[in-house]
């Protein structure tokens, strides 16, 4: 989806972009690499069971998880499912009224799913389905997860993926007890408790890093107007060991295969800062929350 157009740039405007990327001065004084200050708050919807609001420089989004007791796909018995969908807000600016919000809407889900969720047979997923199981191959939980984009300057699907990351840090999953002697049956009787819950586990969890090519440089957490000069943009998902765990690209340029191994170890550089970041953020957030 091209914001071409939408940001009205003049030239001049144009040509000072991209030779202050080229020069490593961008237009709000920051260097390629770096990000606009990040803030994190957790548990801003109290009827889900996680959430989290994360403000990157203009750009504002929310991500809430709900659980719901489900059946396994008897494709994978012993894995819970986990849905992601997002909806863009037609305020948060022009080019999302109409079929542009829809449009762009589809793509930020399939992007997430692709970077969170793994391959289809869940090899690779960032967000760990088989702790969702209750008894195998009869109840599990579903997991849905909603991202709003409230207002967007650039790097939306960044701050969603760091979203979620911290609204599933924030989520208590009820425990469920299994009545006795019921696990054989078809449709195991279930107590969830009200009382304890267990904390979702998101140490695996990614971060992910869209790095957006404008002219021979690329640069990491884009504003909207450094978006609407770029050629492409890869996103990368990255856990804590440095490993891939999804990749997606948009933009018409073809890449060429050394170029992608670059962008991938300065993702990896990038992704470090990002987690410490967003680890000291988190456990503020929920601190602040602890005390309200």
């Amino acid at each position: 989806m091209s914001v071409e157009g939408m940001v009205g740039l003049s030239e001049g405007e144009k040509e000072f972009i991209k030779g202050g990327i080229a020069q490593d001065l961008r237009s709000d004084g920051r260097k390629r690499h770096t990000y606009r200050p990040i803030y994190v708050e957790t548990g801003v919807i109290p009827q889900a069971n996680g959430s989290a609001r994360v403000r990157l420089g203009a750009t504002d989004v929310i991500a809430s998880v709900k659980g719901e007791l489900g059946k396994p796909s008897s494709l994978q018995p012993d894995k819970g499912k986990v849905a992601i969908f997002v909806d863009c807000s037609p305020t948060a600016a022009p080019m999302f009224e109409g079929r542009g919000g829809e449009d762009l809407s589809a793509e930020l889900s399939g992007a997430l799913q692709r970077c969170l969720l793994g391959s289809k047979s869940g090899a690779g997923a960032g967000i760990d389905l088989s702790s969702l199981v209750v008894v195998e191959g009869k109840v599990c939980w579903d997991l849905y997860i909603d991202g709003l984009v409230v207002s967007a300057d650039g790097n939306v699907l960044d701050a969603l993926g760091a979203a979620i990351k911290a609204a599933l840090s924030n989520t208590g999953i009820p425990r469920v007890n299994v009545a006795a002697g019921a696990a054989n049956d078809d449709q195991p009787e279930v107590d969830i408790s009200d009382e304890e819950f267990l904390q979702f586990d998101t140490s695996g969890v990614p971060v992910i890093v869209t790095l957006t090519k404008v002219g021979k440089h690329y640069i990491v957490d884009a504003t909207s107007e450094e978006e609407s000069q770029m050629s492409s943009a890869v996103s990368i998902s990255i856990n804590r060991q440095g490993h891939i765990c999804g990749m997606t690209k948009r933009g018409g340029l073809g890449l060429d295969p050394s170029v992608i191994l670059d962008m991938v170890s300065v993702a990896n550089f990038v992704s470090r800062q990002l987690f410490d970041k967003l680890d000291s953020e988190i456990s503020a957030a929920e601190a602040d929350e602890d005390e309200s």
